[in-house]
């Protein structure tokens, strides 16, 4: 099943459709530094509950909205509370229309930031960076040794 990137392919949403849009602190590590970027990203209802109940997050704000005013054309557009440079993530126009589907599931959700409303007191916290492009290597030295009786009874 091919994945839903405009709202014509979304039957079940609309541009109606309710979703909160954070700006979240990433980092990207190239040549060894990291470098911070700001990413607006869809918030699913589950998440935004979370943060709510004031675990540390990236997100510094979020704006509740609608599908049609991101997503309405071919290309997502920016709300005019978050800054330029701001840029969107990856599969946003999917992600958006994934976030919009929870909203629509637990409507109590979207009282918690009204459509046209931007909330900012979150607990906003990089200490655990959120690195963008980071890969895991493991090495044979990342291996556990076990001891000769870990698997023997005693």
């Amino acid at each position: 099943m091919a994945a839903a990137t405009s709202l014509n392919q979304a039957s079940d949403v609309s541009g109606e459709s309710y979703l909160v849009v954070g700006l979240a602190t990433c980092f990207i590590k190239e040549d060894g530094e990291v470098h911070e970027v700001k990413i607006l990203e869809p918030i699913p209802s589950a998440a935004l509950e979370a943060i709510l109940k004031g675990i540390p997050t990236s997100y510094e704000l979020a704006s509740g909205t609608t599908l049609g005013e991101l997503i309405g054309g071919d290309t997502p557009q920016k709300l005019p509370e978050f800054p330029p440079n701001a840029q969107f993530c990856d599969d946003f126009a999917q992600r958006a229309i994934s976030a919009a589907r929870t909203y629509k599931t637990r409507t109590e959700a979207q009282s918690h930031i009204p459509a046209g409303t931007t909330r900012k007191n979150f607990n906003y916290s990089t200490e655990r960076k959120r690195v963008l492009n980071q890969t895991r290597v493991v090495h044979r030295e990342d291996d556990v040794k076990q001891h000769e009786y870990t698997h023997k009874v005693l």
